[in-house]
């Protein structure tokens, strides 16, 4: 097998693959063109993406090119895949954004300097925006018929329980594929990887440039990453796990990893770090604790850079002596004109951007999790005493 292949599979990637074998004497023979494709429905991506950047970064590391496709064109129609309504029609301006935004964190995992496997960063906005309808249907719509996009989940589901599906969305399926098309076309583009719930788009694109230009693509898919507990992978009870520092601190991002069910850790330093699966076998037998910190350091990194992987263990470790004030413990600080000597604990906590939820703030206080001055309140008035 291929030596991509085989990591990918070691590593937990792999889900499914049209005609895995020619793909891995393909692999064997040249260094290839890949793409993933990313939606541009927020300012930034999550962990629940983070497999897929794992996926580029074994491209470049085996030699071959990846192409980030950011779905500028069809973040404007909304992929219905998983989704039991129709997404968020976003302004132009709000998807542009989006698109700068989410490069600039891609641009943090991949190597950027050879030239041989430097991302090639394409928007599908550029070739859509453009088609002309009559010709689109004509030259594209006639290779799918009705019958078989009826049978797709994305599809299908959303039937079964009744629930609406706009032509627009119907059309997602056929935009992506196209996109396979160009950038087949356009690139020499002969893989696409993306997530299982995929599937379908991916087996769409191969099957119409087959028709299309009679050459031969590949599809590859990874597995739904879910938790030992069985919640899909990206979210916590305090909401999605960005990657962008605007939106969760480095700290915080080092907490996620670092708080992985036991059951997990493993699996996670396979997944979503660079370690060598030949290490990491001969690591799985260490103290659990330490693989947790590991794993924390490595995906940090990885995003934030080493400093700040250092810090974060660091000011954990301090977090965890009782020494709050501790040089790496992240602080935010307020002007003193935007306190007052009423203000109230859940007031400070809001103003101060540390949660934003009420109702959280609350939990937090029942489960006796905040401390002024190492003190824990378990009520909402906050002393006048530390406010002058």
């Amino acid at each position: 097998m291929n030596k991509f292949l085989k990591e990918f599979k070691d590593r937990g990637y792999f889900y499914q693959c049209t005609s895995e074998d020619e793909l891995s004497n393909l692999l064997d023979k040249e260094k290839i063109k890949a793409y993933i494709g990313f939606d541009c429905t927020a300012e930034s991506l999550h962990v629940g993406s983070l497999l897929q950047i794992m996926c580029l970064r074994l491209l470049q590391k085996n030699g071959h090119r990846p192409i980030v496709l950011l779905g500028g064109g069809t973040t404007r129609i909304g992929d219905p895949s998983g989704k039991d309504k129709t997404r968020k029609i976003l302004s132009e301006e709000e998807i542009e954004k989006n698109i700068q935004n989410i490069k600039n964190i891609l641009k943090k995992f991949l190597d950027n300097d050879d030239p041989s496997t430097k991302p090639i960063f394409v928007n599908n906005y550029s070739w859509l925006k453009n088609l002309n309808y009559i010709s689109f249907l004509r030259d594209i719509g006639k290779h799918f018929t009705i019958n078989r996009m009826l049978t797709f989940d994305s599809v299908k589901l959303r039937l079964d329980r009744e629930q609406s599906l706009s032509y627009m969305e119907f059309n997602y399926m056929i935009l992506q594929a196209y996109d396979f098309l160009e950038l087949n076309k356009k690139e020499n583009c002969v893989l696409q990887i993306g997530g299982s719930d995929q599937w379908g788009n991916i087996v769409n694109g191969v099957e119409l440039i087959k028709r299309y230009s009679n050459n031969q693509t590949f599809g590859l898919t990874t597995p739904l990453i879910t938790l030992a507990t069985g919640a899909k992978m990206g979210k916590t009870e305090n909401g999605a796990v960005w990657l962008d520092e605007k939106f969760l601190s480095a700290y915080d991002y080092w907490q996620f990893w670092r708080n992985t069910d036991d059951r997990d850790v493993v699996k996670f330093l396979k997944i979503f770090t660079d370690l060598e699966i030949g290490e990491i076998n001969n690591l799985q037998n260490n103290n659990i604790n330490e693989l947790k910190v590991l794993l924390a350091n490595k995906a940090t990194a990885m995003l934030h850079g080493e400093k700040a992987a250092e810090n974060s263990e660091q000011a954990a470790k301090e977090a965890f002596s009782g020494n709050y004030l501790g040089a790496n413990i992240p602080s935010v600080k307020i002007k003193s004109k935007e306190l007052h000597k009423q203000m109230s604990i859940m007031d400070l906590i809001i103003l101060s951007k540390l949660e934003n939820s009420k109702s959280e703030i609350r939990r937090l206080f029942k489960g006796n999790a905040i401390k002024i001055n190492a003190v824990s309140y378990t009520h909402l008035t906050l002393p006048t005493i530390l406010l002058v």
